[in-house]
């Protein structure tokens, strides 16, 4: 029997309350894990939605230094700020969203938390509230003074079960702003992080990184756009020159072909749904989101808040048990990283 007093512990952020993350947060009970989980959240939502799945866990409150019960999760209260019914979104809870990131953040960078997942959270409702966020990915970004954080989904896919990783160069622009913001400096920044975190967090002595074009057929020349020759290929050139391994720029529409995946680690998508929407469909359901660059270790769920499902314990856990296999592996506390 591991000795629960060396497992680290994870923090887990329970999301948008009238969404589907605390009912999956409490799902986390149904599988034992190697390490302590903390659910970060309304004390009385979390057991609310944990009764929905029929077999309710233990919920104990989180005391750092103290042991849990056996088999029961723990919960660090953050209170609603208003009542909560399940698929009706309340601007008054936009903080307390919030708040629940920053214990996490907060925790992770003190040392107390090895990791922090996150549930899914609901964007336009923190905007409604007067809140500017564009993201996760954004504002941890911010909380931690981090100048660049790079986006990546991953999930395995196929009778083989291989591994797709899908990194962004940019995320939640509008497309229109996706040109200007493909900078040289921007480009070569997001390629040195996602090298050396595809090392140093998931285990490949030399990654290999297919790079996507931004225009349909990677420009063609220049015949449809510059952006492959001004911006993107002397940026390849120059790290290629440094050991790293790129490949590329490739045109999007046949970059996601077996024969071309076959040949990298890790793909660079030039926009958010250049290449998302490929993983997804390829990986829905127990695919990740990881913001590699950080000083701490984050992993997500790949999918949104599911309004329509909230409520009815119905909603799949899949994805978030992934996100915490993959934390785990970052951390080196076993289950692997998703290599």
């Amino acid at each position: 029997m591991p000795d629960a007093s060396r497992k680290p512990v994870i923090a887990v952020t329970s999301g948008e309350p009238a969404g589907i993350g605390p009912e999956l947060c409490a799902a986390l009970a149904e599988a034992s894990w190697p390490a302590r989980l903390v659910l970060i959240g309304d004390r009385d939502l979390l057991r609310a939605r944990a009764a929905l799945r029929g077999r309710p866990p233990a919920l104990t409150d989180y005391t750092p230094g103290a042991l849990p019960p056996a088999g029961a999760l723990e919960v660090l209260h953050v209170p609603l700020a208003a009542p909560c019914v399940p698929g009706r979104l309340a601007v008054a809870n936009a903080p307390y969203v919030l708040r629940t990131l920053d214990v996490a953040i907060d925790g992770c960078r003190s040392g107390e938390f090895a990791a922090m997942v996150t549930a899914p959270v609901q964007k336009s409702v923190i905007s409604d509230a007067g809140i500017p966020f564009s993201g996760h990915t954004e504002y941890l970004a911010e909380r931690t003074a981090t100048p660049r954080v790079v986006m990546m989904l991953a999930g395995q896919y196929g009778p083989a079960q291989a591994w797709l990783r899908v990194a962004l160069a940019s995320t939640h622009l509008p497309l229109a702003g996706v040109p200007a913001a493909l900078t040289a400096e921007a480009l070569e920044g997001t390629l040195r992080i996602l090298d050396h975190d595809l090392r140093s967090r998931f285990g490949l002595a030399a990654p290999r990184i297919l790079v996507a074009g931004l225009n349909p057929h990677a420009g063609e020349g220049g015949h449809m756009g510059r952006e492959e020759i001004e911006v993107i290929e002397p940026v390849l050139a120059r790290l290629r020159g440094e050991g790293m391994a790129l490949i590329g720029p490739l045109p999007a529409d046949t970059l996601f072909t077996p024969h071309q995946l076959a040949r990298g680690d890790a793909v660079l998508a030039m926009y958010h749904d250049q290449g998302l929407p490929v993983l997804k469909f390829a990986t829905f359901g127990g695919g990740i989101n990881v913001t590699l660059g950080l000083p701490i270790v984050r992993t997500s769920v790949d999918h949104g808040t599911a309004l329509d499902l909230a409520g009815s314990g119905r909603a799949d856990p899949g994805s978030l048990f992934a996100a915490v296999t993959c934390a785990l592996g970052m951390i080196g506390a076993g289950r692997g990283p998703a290599a």
